[in-house]
Formats: C-alpha cells, structure tokens, sequence
C-alpha cells in the first residue's frame, strides 16, 4: 500500500538553503521540508569559515564580484555572480535580524575576516568558527516558528515523479513505508557528495543523492567534473575528517612538509592564501614524501579566542595547537557543478527547483571562492522562495500508484560497495587525474554497480553521482579550477567558458 501526502511546495533537504526556503516560503504557502536525517544533519552545520559579503568600510560588491571571477577560472556566470554579490548583504543582515549572532567588534559592527583569494576583509563569523552551526540554529528556529512549516526527518527520497514532462512531486520512504508526496513544486536541497570519496569533510548524509535523482528525471546537469578539494582537513582515521579552517592560515599558520620545510612560498606568489587547488595539489604532492603539518604555534594563546571549535576538535585527538603541529591532509569539500538553474532556481524540468550545493548556479565556475557558499544559500534560497510561490498549482491530481521501497537484502555487501567507490574515486577522480585513470574508474563504478544488493538505493546513487563526476572528467582535456587532469596540465583557451553537460 503506497501512502499520499499532499503539499503546495515540497523542500529536499535541511541545510542552508533548504531552510531558508522553507522558511520564507512559508510566508506565502503551505511547505512540507524532508531530511534524511534530522534537520541539524547537513553540511551547513559543519561550516567553520563564514559567510563572505561586502558589508566593511572600502568593500563593495564590484570588488567581491571581481574576487569570485578570479576564482572561478573563466567559467562563472557573470550574471549569477552580480546576484550573488549585489543581493549578498541584504541577506546577511536579515539573518542578523533574525536572530543570528554574529560576532561583533567593541563597537557593534561585524567583525569581518579576511580569507584565500579575498581582496578585503569581508568574512561574517559567528562564535569564531561555528558559523555555519549559528546558521543552522537560527533557521531552523525561524522554521520551527513557522505554522505553515511541516518537517519530516529520516525521510529518504527515492526518485522524483515525473508526468507530462513536470515534475509532480516525490516517492519516499519514510520510516520504510512507501509515500509519494504530490507538490505543485518541488525544491532539491540535498547538499553535495563529498561521500563519494575516500578523505571528505562533508557528514556522511552528503552521498551525491539529489544529483542522481535529478540526473535520472531528465534535469540537465553540468560542470560536474569540478569538485574542490580543501586543503587541509584534519589527518586522522575518521570519516568525515575534520575541518581546519583556512582561516587558520588566515590568521597566519603555515604549512610545513616532512622535512620540516615551508613548501608554499615556492608554489605561489600568495603562498599559504593561495586559491585552494593549488595549496591542496601542493600538499598532495608534499604527501609522497610524508605527512603535511599545519604549524599554528605561533598564534599561541589567541588560538583558543579565535578558533574555540578546532582548538576542541584538536585536543579531543591528543594535539595541543599551541605547541604542537597539526597533520593536515587535502579532502573532497565542496561540489562547484550539478542541477543547471536559472537565477531563480529553475532546473530544466517543469517545476522542479535546486537551491544550494545541489545547484549549478553558475557562481562558483571551475572554484569556488572561500565562503561565498553559505552566501549562495542564503541569496537564492531567497530567490527559490518568492519564484515557487508564484508558480499555478497542478491542474489535475497525478494517478495514483503502486510501488513498495525496495528491500535491504545485505547491508554488509552495501557497505562493501560503498567504501569501494570512495576509494576508487580518491584514487582516480580525486585530486590528479589522467585519462587511463578515469577510464579505469568507470570500468570499476560498472563492475560495482553490478554488484549492489537489492534495496541499495542510496548506494545507487552513490555511484551514479561518482560516474557523472568521472564521465566528466574525461571529457574535459584540460586543468582548471578544481579539475585537474597531470596528462593536461594547463587550462586550454579552447576550453574557457566552455561547460560539460550531462
């Protein structure tokens, strides 16, 4: 028996950007927000950087908009880039208003944070280095205020229900029971899918769902080959590795190889503020001589003011950043490609949205630039919320139907599959990659696929999400921002402005 709920707008997912567009969407109509796990599950709540907008003294949104060019390597959209940092600000100081508690100097201004490839002080941050926790606090309470709200956690979405060429709702299983949910629009929210490798910061709820979901319904994808890889994650035996803030090297730590030895002044003219795939390259090369230490040392006493989080994070694992150095490896961050949208959030099929990492907004091109994501949550997650309230409800309720969620038939052998990807995909797709390489990645994804066991539905995605990746790689003959093929070392004029759509 399949169970049906009914919604006017249906929202996927419980970070940055799904909670705000349920939020401000439920000023308007009635929301129903799913997460797989709790509404604190996401990439949102684990983001120690800040949110990067031109809200100091002598910084303007023409400077911000030349730092995310710049970064994104000829490949940003000019026009999602002027939205994201014309409207950027505004946000920031909704959300202050709305309760975050950003941190401020003696006089009450918010105080803002330098980080890699920014020009000004521009870095809201909140406790330090828990903004992205504050974030999450914050909406999550706007939505739980909210009467028009309804929040539905350890709910997994299987596939979107497509009929005459619209997206109509989804099929979920929600406490094993099969549910389709019917929206007049549906928003994907799903975060990224740093799960699909071996070393990650992302938690492990970031399996590359929404971009398989929306690959199999026929929205186009792009820009998938791009994934940025941070570079300094925590080197312990964890998953997901925890996150030592580029802020950190902001504040002026250093990386130091095997040999004790400063290895970046010789890589880049800004040294440790490089832009991120060049210091993650740098240490990933560094790495076949040995381990990669951060050397915090000398901020000393002030390391436990300015970074509270990470100091915890460190000294639950035995290091004292005060005097010892911390090991550092590069991890999968964040995901630059995925669901082409317009600037409000439009994917290519009929009232299906994608907000967030999700999304290919066309901000961050081939590299995204330090904290402008939660900025990119926060800007179109407004623009999702105003558009889908204007969009007509269905004209005719869809057909009912018939299915039952898939069995688990042997979550061992799932787990086998799962751990082969990630390391597969470190292996081949990570950080250096070359054609032989891909192709042996995809000749591996078919054989595991083949494999899976029945009911291994988050798997399935898995794997399709690492194929997309890899597929498109592949094709990109060149290097460029996060994508970065040892058999093609420079970026190609033939390629710039040119995307890989899937």
């Amino acid at each position: 028996m399949t169970d049906r709920l009914r919604t006017r707008v249906l929202v996927v997912g419980s970070g940055v950007a799904g909670l705000h567009t349920a939020w401000r969407a439920s000023e308007q109509a009635d929301v129903l927000l799913l997460t797989k796990r709790s509404l604190f599950d996401s990439a949102t709540a684990y983001a120690q950087g800040g949110i990067a907008a031109a809200l100091g003294a002598g910084d303007s949104p023409e400077l911000h908009r030349r730092d995310t060019l710049a970064a994104g390597a000829a490949l940003c959209d000019a026009a999602a880039v002027e939205v994201l940092v014309e409207e950027g600000p505004a946000r920031v100081r909704e959300l202050q208003t709305a309760g975050a508690r950003f941190d401020l100097d003696p006089a009450g201004r918010l105080k803002l944070g330098r980080e890699a490839a920014h020009s000004k002080n521009r870095i809201v941050h909140a406790h330090g280095d828990q903004t992205g926790a504050e974030v999450a606090r914050t909406l999550i309470e706007r939505v739980h205020a909210s009467d028009r709200v309804g929040v539905i956690e350890k709910a997994r979405v299987l596939d979107l229900m497509v009929e005459r060429a619209q997206c109509v709702g989804v099929r979920a299983s929600i406490a094993g029971r099969a549910v389709e949910i019917i929206a007049d629009v549906t928003v994907l929210a799903t975060g990224g899918c740093g799960q699909v490798y071996r070393y990650t910061t992302n938690p492990v709820v970031a399996t590359g769902d929404g971009f398989a979901i929306a690959h199999r319904a026929g929205a186009r994808l792009a820009d998938m080959e791009f994934v940025q890889f941070h570079p300094t994650a925590l080197d312990t035996p964890e998953n997901p590795l925890q996150l030592i803030s580029e802020a950190v090297r902001g504040e002026g730590a250093v990386l130091l190889n095997a040999a004790g030895e400063r290895f970046m002044v010789k890589r880049h003219r800004l040294a440790e503020l490089a832009p991120r795939d060049v210091v993650a390259r740098a240490i990933f090369r560094e790495q076949r001589h040995g381990r990669v230490h951060l050397d915090a040392r000398k901020l000393g006493g002030g390391f436990t003011k300015r970074f509270p989080g990470i100091f915890a994070i460190c000294q639950a694992r035995g290091i004292d950043p005060r005097r010892d150095l911390i090991p550092v490896t590069p991890a999968a961050h964040y995901m630059m490609g995925g669901i082409v949208t317009d600037l409000c959030g439009r994917s290519t099929l009929k009232r299906l949205y994608g907000v967030g990492e999700v999304a290919r907004t066309g901000v961050h091109g081939a590299n995204r630039l330090a904290s402008n994501s939660l900025l990119e949550g926060l800007v179109f997650a407004e623009r999702v919320a105003r558009d889908v309230t204007t969009v007509q409800p269905l004209r005719a309720e869809p057909q009912v139907g018939h299915w039952e969620v898939p069995v688990f038939t042997d979550r061992g052998a799932a787990q086998v599959s799962a751990d082969a990807v990630r390391a597969l995909m470190w292996q081949y797709a990570g950080i250096a990659r070359t054609a032989k390489g891909l192709r042996t990645a995809r000749a591996m994804l078919t054989d595991i696929e083949q494999r899976l066991p029945s009911g291994a539905t988050e798997e399935e995605n898995l794997v399709e999400t690492a194929r997309l990746i890899v597929e498109a790689a592949m094709k990109r003959k060149e290097s460029r921002g996060g994508h970065y093929r040892s058999d093609f070392p420079k970026p190609q004029r033939s390629w710039q402005g040119r995307h890989i759509e899937q």
